[in-house]
């Protein structure tokens, strides 16, 4: 098991998931404190990187495109303090950082775990019941139902439709953008047979955002409601699943590596390459070296060295 303990949050890696869980220093955002505690596995990793700086470290994960609703709702665009992907490393932990990174990176690599885009949600997403005020309306969502309540900033156009109620079947699609510079944000439910949304300041579906701290709790929103619905990558319901073609693969081809493991006898050991076992044997330099050092403390450089050999 891995593990790095900061200010900014704690990452647990214990060989199947990453589990993290936020700080709760005064720089951790308000997402981040909200949506608490992320079980990450490791099917959903794209990669791990550790940037050094000399302030500060940071650690960060890439998540395989399309398995997050949160990602998926956001595109990108959610404030650096929002990141629940992403935990700021002290410089003398910046050891225990790259550790970490190594470890991950070992059973992406071991478990052959494909890096491209995911047809399904990997995450569960936020919790609900969920409910959210911000901007000129609060958005409720219990799993089934969503319902939209004006405030008095609400333009007299929209508040005067009154509070807005639909289910989660009549929806098409859900939209969350940021506000940036003069243009404001939104959270947008576009129904199922609607036509053109109006400008968010008049559509009765769609909750204004001014660019105030509470903006993006909206889009916990957005990705709880976005994990019930069809995967934008998922197949068409009906259509019929590719087959491969008649007789089978061509002579002397190749089998696909998922073939060949299913091919494989279960108990063949899985022998490292020498190249693997080389990296290891440096691997436990290095960590002795940080040890003596002073930066790894006597159980993280046993609990390092114990996972290191166990690989062999």
């Amino acid at each position: 098991m891995a593990e790095i303990i900061q200010k900014d949050g704690t990452w647990t890696f214990d060989g199947d998931a990453v589990r993290i869980v936020p700080g709760r220093d005064k720089g951790v955002g308000l997402l981040r404190q909200t949506l608490g505690e992320v079980l990450v596995p490791l099917r959903a990793l794209a990669g791990i990187s550790y940037e050094a700086g000399r302030k500060a470290g940071r650690l960060r994960l890439r998540l395989r495109d399309g398995a997050d609703p949160l990602l998926q709702v956001t595109g990108g665009r959610l404030p650096e303090g929002s990141d629940p992907y992403r935990l700021t490393v002290e410089p003398d932990r910046g050891g225990v950082a790259e550790y970490f990174v190594d470890e991950v990176r070992g059973a992406l690599l071991l478990d052959q775990v494909d890096a491209g885009p995911a047809d399904s949600y990997l995450l569960p997403g936020p919790a609900v019941p969920i409910t959210v005020g911000a901007g000129d309306g609060t958005v409720a969502f219990d799993g089934d139902r969503v319902a939209l309540e004006w405030n008095w900033t609400t333009e007299e156009a929209k508040r005067s439709g009154g509070a807005r109620e639909f289910r989660l079947a009549d929806l098409r699609s859900v939209e969350w953008a940021p506000s940036r510079g003069l243009e404001n944000g939104w959270i947008r439910f576009t129904l199922a047979g609607a036509g053109q949304s109006s400008a968010p300041k008049y559509d009765p579906h769609t909750v204004e955002l001014f660019g105030f701290k509470k903006d993006p709790l909206m889009a916990l929103v957005a990705a709880a409601v976005a994990v019930r619905m069809p995967h934008p990558a998922a197949p068409a319901p009906g259509s019929a699943p590719s087959l491969p073609p008649a007789g089978g693969p061509e002579a002397g081809a190749k089998p696909a590596p998922a073939l060949a493991q299913a091919a494989a006898p279960a108990d063949a050991p899985a022998a490292a390459p020498a190249e693997d076992q080389d990296a290891l044997l440096r691997r436990l330099r290095e960590l002795g070296e940080l040890h003596q050092a002073g930066i790894l403390t006597a159980e993280e450089f046993t609990a390092a060295k114990t996972a290191i050999l166990g690989r062999f």
